[in-house]
This record gives C-alpha cells, sequence and structure tokens, in this order.
C-alpha cells in the first residue's frame, strides 16, 4: 500500500510547477483529479517543442511529466454550476491545491474561505511565483524568472564577464524542485491535521524553493559579504587537489574525481590506474606536499586517463575507493545501470519517466499514465451521483467536456 492511498487531491493548476506537485501526490499513492478549464484544457497540452525539441502526436512528454498518475475532469467553473460541480468535489477531498493568483482564485469563488465553506477539514495548498505577501504577491511567474534568474542562481552560476547568463539546464527545472517542496509541505500537513485535527495553508514559491536550492551559497555570501560568483570551466577543477576534478578518457568523455582527501585515497588510485610505482612518490606522500605538487599530478593522470575510454576506466574504478563518477548526458543518465537498478525511471503508459525521489520500504515507485483531456470526467461525475441525464445537461451548457 502507498503512504497516500486513500488520500484525495483536488488540483486545480496549470504548466508545470503545482502540478508537478500534483504528480509526486500521486506517484505516493493519492487519488489526484486535475481539472481543467472545460475547453482549453491546461495550457501544458500545446507545448509541443522546447528548445530543440519538438515531440509530434502522442504520448507528450511535456504534459506526462507533471500529470502523470492523475485523472482529468474539464470543468468551467466560471458557470455557477460549474462552481457546484468544484464545490461538491471539494467536500470529500482532503487537500485542495492550486496555482491560480490571488485576484484568479477570488473571482472563481475558489480561495481558502470559499473552499473551506464547504470542506473545514481540507489542507488548502498554494504555489505562486514570489509568495504569499509582500508588495508582488499578486504577480505571476515562471521558473526562469523566479527560480532562477531572481533567486541567484543565474548569476552565481555564470562566469565573470560572460555576455547574458547561462540558461537552466532543461524545461520545468526549477518547476520540479519546487513542486517536490510543494508535496512535501503538503504531506506535512496532512500528518498535523491527522494528529490535531487542523488544516494548513501550505504555501511554496518558485522564488523560495530558488532560495533554498542555493541555501549553502546564500549563507556563505551573507557571513562573509560577498556574492558567489560563477567558475569559468576548466579542464581540471581545484588549484591544490589532484584528486577533484575533471580528466578525458581516450573516447573523449569525462570523469569526475571528488575525493578531499587526496593523501588518503592517492595510493589507490594509483593502483586502479596501473601506476603503483606512483603510491610511493614523495611528491604525492601528504596534503602539504600534494597541494604543492598538484600540476605534476594532474599532467601525469591526464596522460594516464586519455590512454583508455570509459567502459574500461569504469571496470578499473570498481576498486576505487574515493568517489568518482562518469560525465553523463541524459540519455548516458537515464541508461545507467544504478540508475536502472534503483528504479528511478519508470513506465508511465507508453513513456518511460523519471520517477520522483521518495521511495517507500525499498520498493520502485509505481507510475501512471497521464490523462487525455477530460478523460475521466464522466467517471468521476458517477463517482458524485451524478445521473446520466444531469451529466447530459452539463455537458450541453459547456459546463463540462
Amino acid at each position: 500500500m502507498k503512504p497516500l492511498e486513500g488520500i484525495r487531491v483536488l488540483e486545480v493548476a496549470m504548466y508545470g510547477f503545482v502540478p508537478s506537485a500534483g504528480a509526486v501526490l500521486a506517484d505516493w499513492g493519492a487519488d489526484v483529479i486535475k481539472v481543467e478549464h472545460a475547453v482549453t484544457g491546461d495550457p501544458q497540452r500545446g507545448l509541443r517543442q522546447t528548445g530543440p525539441f519538438k515531440v509530434e502526436g502522442e504520448p507528450n512528454p511535456n504534459v506526462a511529466h507533471a500529470n502523470r498518475g492523475k485523472r482529468s475532469l474539464g470543468l468551467d467553473m466560471g458557470k455557477p454550476e460549474g462552481r457546484e460541480v468544484l464545490y461538491e468535489l471539494a467536500q470529500d477531498a482532503d487537500v485542495f491545491l492550486t496555482s491560480f493568483l490571488p485576484a484568479s482564485r477570488a473571482r472563481l469563488g475558489i480561495d481558502v474561505d470559499d473552499i473551506r465553506a464547504v470542506n473545514p477539514r481540507i489542507v488548502y495548498a498554494r504555489g505562486s511565483a514570489l509568495g504569499p505577501r509582500g508588495a508582488e504577491a499578486d504577480r505571476g511567474g515562471y521558473d526562469m524568472t523566479a527560480f532562477w534568474a531572481r533567486a541567484g542562481t543565474a548569476a552565481s552560476i555564470t562566469p565573470p564577464g560572460t555576455t547574458g547568463m547561462i540558461m537552466p539546464p532543461g524545461p520545468a527545472y526549477g518547476d520540479t524542485v519546487s513542486g517536490t517542496n510543494l508535496a512535501g509541505g503538503i504531506a506535512a500537513a496532512l500528518l498535523r491535521r491527522e494528529r490535531t485535527g487542523e488544516p494548513s495553508v501550505v504555501d511554496v514559491s518558485l522564488l523560495g524553493s530558488g532560495l533554498w536550492a542555493l541555501g549553502h551559497s546564500i549563507g556563505l555570501s551573507l557571513h562573509l559579504d560577498r556574492a558567489w560568483e560563477g567558475v569559468t570551466p576548466s579542464d581540471h577543477g581545484s588549484p591544490t587537489n589532484p584528486l577533484s576534478g575533471l580528466y578525458r578518457t581516450a573516447d573523449d568523455r569525462y570523469i569526475s574525481f571528488v575525493m578531499l582527501q587526496p593523501a588518503r585515497f592517492w595510493a589507490n588510485v594509483c593502483h586502479c590506474l596501473g601506476r603503483p610505482d606512483l603510491a610511493d612518490d614523495p611528491r604525492f606522500a601528504t596534503a602539504e606536499t600534494i597541494a604543492a605538487h598538484t600540476g605534476d599530478a594532474v599532467k601525469i593522470l591526464r596522460e594516464v586517463i586519455a590512454t583508455r575510454p570509459l567502459a574500461e576506466w569504469s571496470e578499473r574504478f570498481a576498486a576505487l575507493d574515493g568517489p568518482w563518477a562518469p560525465v553523463q548526458d541524459t540519455l548516458q543518465a537515464a541508461t545507467d545501470a544504478q540508475v536502472r537498478a534503483n528504479g528511478y525511471i519508470g513506465q508511465a503508459g507508453d513513456l518511460e519517466l523519471v520517477a520522483s525521489p521518495v521511495q517507500f520500504d525499498v520498493e520502485n515507485t509505481t507510475l501512471g499514465p497521464a490523462p487525455e483531456f477530460a478523460a475521466q470526467t464522466e467517471e468521476i461525475l458517477t463517482e458524485l451521483g451524478y445521473d446520466w441525464d444531469r451529466i447530459l445537461a452539463l455537458k450541453a451548457s459547456g459546463t463540462v467536456t
């Protein structure tokens, strides 16, 4: 049994951030009902091109990543009949999850007081760009603006002197991180309600999540009154530690060493490299001598590692005590044997998708497919007790799809 089985989530949200929280809750077993506009649906469904990547036809990973495992209801909340349906759904829901801005929530009658009027015990969860307080609380935003640019990552990762800024590594990067934070907050609020009977209003913003992701750096910056600066990429890394940096292999791949105690690991590295003669070299006997001769060590390691392809080094480094990793692109990461062994990627209908990162009882997370637009409308209305005549009337009026 999944930990959130029996929990019902009513999601009124669009795009990537808040729906990704719903996806995590669905991964954990919740019944997530995605309420979409009766005509247009979630605008994310129209996203076909992301950078150079274009998706033709179905399934569409741009939709499925943040919406797998849910049920979809097409509903016009702007009509009184539509709000009535929404309120009936809210009566039996445990969580109301929304990305709508304050003005839209008030206009549609879905703000905290509106939903609590029909279900006083519901956990009300909001995802915003800039937080629920302050002069800009009513402003919208995306992960590029609030998470990446405003919260500090863009400036902190872009090397000084660069024109422009380094872009996020992929679509919905900040959205997915923030959505996971929101799902965790909802789970904590459900536990609090279970223990005390009191429901919470849960808030997570892209700005707050971006700050948290960069929290270590910001803490140092505030303490030392110095902004964190990006570092120009290099062929190695540390100027005082040959075992903390990058090395190119014979097949033009890279290996990353991160051994912060070089004297402890130096001999082991030398044996794995097939150069035991270097293990007792006095230049590399202590942390101090290694730091003084880092240039010599880097030159030697570059020459040796460049003689073999990554696959061979991977076999040899199986006996390496210190942390190391191959530098992998998205396809290589997705086919990594360790990734697959842990079930970090799962089947969601016709797609393979990354599972949310929390597992329970050492079991793979089971993923459900993303719903087609309004595919479960009739099913959900039937569960509410609507007869077929009433469903047809709602369809005829355009209230539901």
